[in-house]
């Protein structure tokens, strides 16, 4: 006797082929043994949708958010122009971009914010990421969790204002190069200008001191066998990287004042013209 997994019939309910006969497992999520009244025509996809939500976010009731403000996650490994390794937990930019231009284009998304913990990455695809939420046109506010490493500080300095929670990491470090690297002046030539941006992007949007931020890339006291900083929460914003420390109810509230202030600007110069 062979048995095949058939998948999920509208209803949710499974079914096991079992030589070419389908049997259905009735022994779902107890909503379903509910009998459809024909009144209600939205009983049926809602009990389709808590049974979606049951199994990939393990619970059948998700608090819903304002609409008004867009949450982005920016998590693990930072993939750019190279697929990740299939172990790792990814952020891929060509999925972060979209997302970035909608925000700025619906005039329903007030403010945004973005939550980091990741080790860093691509330098190309993070500093794009960078750039593209330090240009929009509205209220953003950034939170480290966890870390926000390597690539990762110019997206926490991104916004128009950043927390750090008291456990958030942050490693500062020289630019490194996977691969072939050809050992000629040009080489290092070509290392230096891609790391001037980096720093150039984390001068123009906190207050860190050029020259301070430089030091930190290279100091040679913390690492055994590198060179770099690690900041914990409080000393992120002492180095002047980070405006403040504080978790999500502080950065929630912050975005909404920040949204608050962006309208009676916008309102004011409606009123000029």
């Amino acid at each position: 006797m062979t048995k095949e997994f058939t998948g999920f019939d509208y209803f949710g309910n499974y079914g096991i082929n079992t030589d070419n006969h389908t049997s259905h497992n009735t022994n779902s999520y107890n909503e379903t043994d509910m009998p459809i009244n024909p009144n209600h025509p939205n009983q049926q996809q809602n009990q389709s949708s808590d049974l979606m939500n049951i199994t990939a976010m393990g619970t059948n009731n998700i608090p819903q958010k304002e609409e008004n403000i867009h949450i982005l996650t920016i998590i693990g490994h930072i993939e750019g122009h190279m697929v990740s390794p299939p172990q790792n937990k990814a952020t891929k930019y060509e999925h972060i971009i979209p997302q970035l231009v909608a925000v700025e284009e619906n005039p329903k998304i007030e403010g945004l914010l973005v939550i980091l913990n990741t080790v860093g990455g691509d330098v190309e695809a993070g500093l794009a990421i960078s750039e593209l939420i330090n240009s929009l046109s509205k209220p953003k506010v950034t939170l480290v969790l966890g870390g926000s490493h390597s690539i990762g500080v110019p997206l926490a300095t991104s916004g128009d204002y950043s927390f750090i929670s008291p456990s958030g990491t942050m490693t500062i470090h020289p630019i490194r190069m996977n691969g072939l690297v050809i050992g000629v002046p040009q080489t290092f030539n070509y290392f230096s200008k891609m790391q001037d941006r980096i720093i150039d992007f984390v001068a123009r949007t906190s207050k860190v001191e050029r020259n301070s931020f430089f030091d930190l890339m290279n100091s040679t006291d913390e690492f055994a066998n590198d060179i770099g900083t690690i900041l914990i929460g409080k000393e992120a914003v002492e180095h002047n990287l980070i405006n403040e420390v504080g978790g999500l109810d502080k950065a929630l509230k912050k975005l909404k004042e920040l949204i608050n202030l962006n309208k009676a600007e916008i309102e004011e110069q409606v009123l000029k013209n």
